[in-house]
């Protein structure tokens, strides 16, 4: 039994060495299913090139959809990434061991489809970051959609823990340590009569603080601000969607 443990660490020892022996890059999956329009840019390189059926994407690379176009990555050791149309997507790192598998991916525009369910046993985290929120899962499926004004999450199977990008977490930061930070003593001045506050239009009135752990059936809208809106979304509504048909076509498949 121990040398059978042993042969299996050897072998996945030398298969990891060969996986990232092309040019020192990590394999972050393969591009299984690309439709229409679909471009991947290697990291260092500032040309776009066709992404072609089997190609290897890495650690650093990026890939582009237009419209009418979609594509779906097939992670290392299992799960899939899949990516709507007008939409880019960064890899940003892959580290897979045996029985835990972590992948990062920056999501800077567009709509995107995870679908991560982790063995039995098995530690599985697929994190999306967006312009205004990050994901992460451990074996479940989500869809996220960004742009530079907001992102949502939208949970289909298992949870989701989300929270504010780190740029706005920092940002927020600072902003209230100047609020206090003045370099002048306090003095209490005269008192001011003041109006009464006003009521913050529609329902994002609350910054996110912490982690938010999001279950199936739930979605949540973060603003570029930080304030979000947490809902049970409209199941029949949103299974209208061509890119949810399509994906959940595929997971069933």
């Amino acid at each position: 039994m121990k040398r059978i443990h042993i042969l299996i660490g050897i072998v996945f020892v030398i298969t990891t060495s060969i996986l990232m022996s092309d040019s020192g890059k990590t394999e972050f999956g393969k591009i299984t299913l690309p439709l229409g329009r679909v471009s991947v840019q290697s990291q260092g390189d500032d040309g776009w090139k066709r992404a072609m059926p089997k190609k290897t994407v890495y650690v650093g690379d990026k890939i582009r959809t237009l419209a009418k176009s979609r594509c779906e990555i097939s992670l290392r050791g299992g799960g899939k990434l899949r990516i709507g149309e007008n939409s880019e997507l960064e890899l940003t790192s892959a580290d897979v061991k045996p029985m835990k598998k972590e992948f990062n991916a920056n999501l800077t525009k567009g709509n995107i489809w995870v679908s991560a369910k982790a063995a039995f046993g098995e530690k599985k985290n697929v994190s999306v970051r967006t312009p205004t929120a990050v994901a992460a899962i451990r074996g479940t499926t989500y869809r996220a959609t960004a742009d530079s004004s907001e992102s949502s999450v939208l949970v289909y199977s298992g949870a989701v823990d989300v929270n504010s990008a780190k740029k706005i977490i920092e940002e927020r930061k600072e902003k209230r340590k100047s609020l206090f930070d003045t370099g002048t003593p306090f003095k209490l001045g005269p008192v001011e009569k003041i109006e009464a506050p006003t009521e913050v239009a529609g329902p994002f009135e609350v910054s996110l603080e912490d982690w938010i752990k999001l279950a199936k059936g739930w979605c949540i809208t973060v603003r570029s601000d930080g304030k979000y809106h947490l809902y049970e979304f409209d199941k029949d509504e949103d299974a209208k969607d061509a890119f949810v048909r399509w994906n959940t076509k595929l997971d069933l498949e």
